[in-house]
């Protein structure tokens, strides 16, 4: 399928490693020219040089979106070589060890601020333009986590909730402009550093000696879902390229779950 992305310019928010650095490649791939974004500036470049050395179009923004003059400098860069149509806002962080009693006020307002506020950011400064356009696509990368929240990490729960809400706040905002907006709640995603953290505790259990062996093990106690794996970063940037393409202009106000088919073991 086309997904008819020639023509396209697509920035990705934290895409200097982990999913984001799969979602612009995959951009790329079908034909969209992208900007990796990160805040080192060594990792987004080396990104960006991947994508132009197997025939993409990238250039680099680097910069906090932690702060609006972060955001402003991203913004400006990411705009530097002409307009943006598609906006993935995928930068957020997340601490699996943090609990109720372990998180403080200011932690989980600075998890907000990422995750969310980063967001907002840069649709103030990039939806705008789209709207006048006639065309755009934004697209928030949140986790099941908003719908399906855990005592573990509840103020990164919070912050997945919050970005669904957003989405559908932004569809309604831009109703009848040909920009649509939705967000992708993502179950398991297998990083690197999700693997090796992941592998640790199957170890401390007993559960095998390679990934291999105890992915399903750690699937069904910690994360259990219908298809009994941890979801590769390819199939969620598949489903993020096909919201990020015209072909999917009768889709917005929505959070699509790309999780397995997740589901409360409580």
């Amino acid at each position: 399928m086309d997904l008819q992305l020639k023509g396209k310019r697509a920035l990705v928010t934290g895409s200097s490693g982990g999913l984001g650095e799969t979602l612009v490649k995959a951009l790329a791939a079908e034909g969209a020219a992208v900007v990796v974004h990160g805040r080192d500036e060594a990792r987004t470049l080396a990104v960006a040089t991947y994508v132009r050395e197997n025939g993409g179009d990238a250039s680099v923004a680097v910069g906090d979106l932690g702060t609006d003059a972060g955001a402003d400098e991203v913004a400006a860069a990411a705009l530097g070589d002409g307009p943006v149509d598609i906006l993935v806002n995928n930068a957020g962080r997340y601490d699996p060890m943090a609990g109720w009693t372990t998180t403080s006020s200011q932690e989980w307002a600075d998890i907000y601020n990422i995750n969310v506020i980063s967001g907002v950011r840069m649709t103030h400064r990039l939806v705008p333009a789209m709207r006048e356009r006639g065309w755009g696509r934004v697209i928030q990368i949140g986790s099941v986590t908003g719908q399906l929240p855990q005592a573990s990490q509840p103020h990164y729960a919070a912050t997945n909730a919050a970005r669904s809400n957003l989405a559908a706040s932004l569809a309604h905002e831009l109703k009848g402009s040909g920009v649509t907006s939705n967000a992708v709640s993502a179950g398991g995603i297998l990083t690197p550093g999700i693997q090796d953290f992941l592998t640790g505790i199957g170890a401390q259990h007993g559960w095998g000696e390679s990934w291999e062996e105890m992915e399903s093990k750690v699937v069904d106690t910690l994360a259990p879902n219908d298809v009994g794996r941890v979801g590769r970063r390819e199939e969620y940037a598949d489903v993020v390229a096909f919201l990020a393409s015209p072909r999917s202009g009768y889709i917005t106000g929505t959070t699509l779950r790309v999780d397995g088919g997740w589901y409360d073991a409580a």
